[in-house]
């Protein structure tokens, strides 16, 4: 398969292993988790998100773990934080929702990753397709994406 998620990675010369799996709707990271044979915590979810006044951002987060709005939107110095509805956050990325990557979208978003995630040895992250992760060391996807650090886990 070919997306600009896998386009860029190759570009960057990013070391990466691409796992394919049974996609169900709406299964998210606990699907992917179980199809892999993977702790869903290694599996890395992208959130497209906005402040009040729509600036979109991406966040990066563990698969068992929820993003506490209330504590991004005080580290961003906005009123509020939400989540994209599905037609906006594929505009922004040029996604399909359940395919979204951080790698390759179609507009340059400011990324915001949870600072455990640069612990773990190797993370899965999505390709860019549904069914589709790509393994990597959080090193790399630092060093491609350069996302902020945060502490916003639930």
């Amino acid at each position: 398969p070919v997306t600009p998620a896998i386009l860029q990675l190759k570009r960057e010369g990013a070391v990466h292993t691409l796992h394919p799996y049974r996609y169900e709707e709406h299964g998210g990271t606990r699907v992917s988790a179980r199809e892999l044979g993977v702790d869903e915590h290694r599996v890395v979810k992208t959130l497209v998100m906005e402040d009040e006044r729509g600036e979109p951002l991406i966040v990066l987060m563990h698969g068992d773990k929820q993003v506490s709005t209330k504590a991004l939107a005080r580290i961003l110095g906005v009123k509020s934080v939400s989540p994209c509805a599905p037609p906006v956050a594929e505009r922004h990325t040029g996604y399909r929702v359940g395919g979204t990557s951080p790698f390759g979208t179609k507009k340059n978003l400011r990324i915001f990753m949870e600072e455990g995630i640069a612990a773990l040895p190797r993370i899965l992250i999505n390709a860019g397709s549904r069914g589709l992760l790509a393994e990597i060391e959080p090193a790399e996807l630092i060093r491609i994406l350069k996302p902020v650090a945060v502490k916003v886990a639930l």
